[in-house]
């Protein structure tokens, strides 16, 4: 049979050592939160541009203005004074309108890095649920997908910031080239200013949001390991795991603070220096007569905006933010998500199970071993094994949970790769140790699959899994939500083997999804599980002798590789590390 070659490896994860994404991967997520938002980020650059103008313009009429009011009649005033109201009344508005379109534009943004964040995310499944703490992705995926809708009102914000002083500028230069040239001598050490602040604000935001992530994941360890912690009396040795990161926080908070400090200190220094300088200069021309009184009024206003840094230095700090925020969450979507295929099983199969030379690698280590494996249609086959020897890995392999690195797995000759995703998901089934209830309601959990079964077919399930009659019991029986059900361990997992015998294929395949349920429970599951559920080939991760006996075969691993496939009473008998198994 041909093999068809393994899919490549996912790439490291940078996350691990505080390292960003690529920054080019960061990049493309700004801009198509930018293209998505793309119209009102053109409005809002349209009403800063009109801002903008309004303040530039502003000077130039008071200007006027004032030398009228100076001239020997003062005629002529009425207009321009009429003007240089209009002029604030639209810069009012317009700033207005700006906070509105801001906050709408960073909402839109948000919610649309947030929604291919989390589709990303939900199609890559576990190979990101793996590589990422709980909390940290969590905290990648809100404060990270928060700071980085901000990126397309602060790029339209900054292009205004810009605009400001340009204008000023250009405008000085208008009013009088030797102003314009005072004001560009000192210029370049604004710019060095500016630079100084956006790499250092970068570097400390990195760090920030990493230890952000920590804290967040070390919480949520915390709160799922409360009774735990209870039961241990140690919930201040707790806190101070989940505080331990603080100290590091802090300093890189201060960091920032400090880098926005100094160079608001050192804004405040150079800006009234050009100020003065330009206004000294200013004073001269008009005593030479080659400026009007409104001129020097309207030079110190455009020097002001000229010398604008301080809105400059906050746009370039939301747009650091956002870029910093973008590499960590660039990190996750740059995981490559599961690819499926085009074909489908042939219809008449009897769901046999085949892994050729199989092994798979976890953090640099094989955990499974060139492991070869044949499960005849129509079976049973129990995975038993010390813990650490791969059981779990197997069946999220069989399951295609994950990919091998290498070797190939096939269903009824069919490479599991090679299946398209709705094929792949109504051949396979799966149940787990702890399941999720996520359907909503307890009928919801049931049906949640790529296809929702008849309300018969739920009960049927739910009464082969021993769930019906408990389920029967709540205050709205399948109705009920999930979060007003009061379940044990074992309740929850027998409604998440109820939701795999309900969606049943051709491949069944149960990881410790018995490990809560008492023997006698067990036992009729067991029962149930030939009897009653369609699947027609059974692959069980074992922990109890009494699955392993029940099953028609028993494949034995051992440090990653299959030591040993025969029926239990053999294995047991023959081999004296099988009955170790089961007594260790």
């Amino acid at each position: 049979m041909p093999r068809t070659p393994p899919s490549p490896p996912a790439p490291p994860d940078s996350s691990t050592d505080g390292a960003p994404a690529a920054p080019r991967a960061a990049d493309r997520l700004l801009l198509g939160a930018l293209r998505h938002s793309a119209g009102r980020a053109l409005a809002l650059a349209l009403v800063a541009a009109a801002s903008t103008g309004a303040a530039l313009a502003l000077p130039a009429v008071l200007g006027h203005t004032l030398d009228l009011l100076l001239g020997r009649h003062g005629t002529g005033v009425g207009p321009w004074v009429a003007l240089c109201a209009g002029l604030v009344c639209l810069a009012a508005v317009c700033d207005a309108v700006d906070e509105l379109l801001s906050a709408t534009t960073t909402a839109r943004s948000t919610a649309w890095l947030r929604h291919r964040a989390l589709r990303h995310v939900l199609a890559a499944g576990p190979r990101v649920s793996g590589r990422f703490a709980p909390g940290d992705l969590v905290a990648r995926l809100v404060g990270g997908t928060e700071k980085g809708g901000a990126a397309p009102a602060g790029l339209a914000g900054t292009v205004a910031a810009v605009a400001g002083p340009v204008g000023g500028i250009v405008a000085l230069g208008l009013v009088d080239p030797w102003l314009a040239a005072v004001f560009l001598a000192g210029a370049p050490l604004l710019v060095l200013l500016l630079r100084a602040f956006a790499r250092a604000s970068s570097d400390s935001l990195t760090a920030y949001q990493r230890l952000q992530g920590d804290i967040a994941g070390r919480l949520l360890e915390a709160l799922g390991g409360a009774r735990t912690i209870a039961a241990a009396g140690t919930a201040g040795r707790e806190r101070a795991r989940i505080l331990a990161p603080l100290p590091g926080l802090s300093l890189h908070g201060h960091r920032v603070w400090q880098v926005q400090g100094r160079s608001t200190a050192q804004a405040a220094t150079l800006v009234p220096l050009l100020q003065i300088a330009v206004l000294a200069v200013g004073g001269l021309r008009l005593a030479q007569h080659h400026l009007t009184v409104g001129d020097l009024l309207a030079a110190s206003r455009y020097a002001v905006l000229a010398t604008g840094v301080g809105v400059l230095v906050g746009q370039l700090g939301t747009l650091v933010h956002s870029r910093t925020a973008a590499r960590r969450l660039a990190d996750v979507t740059t995981v490559p998500p599961v690819r499926y295929g085009t074909r489908t099983l042939p219809p008449d199969g009897p769901g046999t199970l085949e892994l050729h030379g199989v092994t798979v690698t976890l953090d640099g280590r094989p955990v499974l071993r060139d492991v070869d494996l044949v499960v005849p249609g129509g079976t049973t086959l129990a995975v038993v094994g010390r813990s650490g020897s791969g059981k779990s890995l197997l069946a999220a392999v069989a399951g295609r949970l994950t990919d091998p690195d290498a070797g190939d797995v096939t269903l009824d000759g069919v490479p599991l790769r090679d299946l398209t995703h709705d094929a792949l998901r109504r051949a396979v089934g799966h149940a787990f140790a702890r399941p999720a209830l996520l359907g909503g309601t307890i009928a919801g959990t049931l049906a949640l699959g790529v296809d929702a079964p008849p309300p018969a077919a739920l009960t049927a399930a739910a009464r082969a899994a021993r769930a019906d009659d408990f389920v029967r019991r709540l205050p709205a029986g399948y109705a009920t939500p999930c979060a007003d059900a009061p379940l044990s361990g074992g309740e929850r997992q027998r409604l998440g083997l109820a939701r795999a015998f309900a969606h049943a294929g051709r491949l069944l395949v149960l990881d410790d999804a018995t490990s809560s349920l008492d023997s006698v429970t067990e036992h009729h599951v067991r029962q149930a599980l030939v009897r009653d559920v369609a699947a027609r080939t059974r692959l069980i991760v074992a922990h109890r002798a009494t699955t392993a006996a029940a099953a028609d075969r028993v494949a034995w691993l051992e440090d990653g590789r299959v030591r040993a496939v025969g029926a239990h009473e053999r294995l047991w008998r023959h081999h004296p590390g099988y009955r170790a198994v089961f007594a260790g």
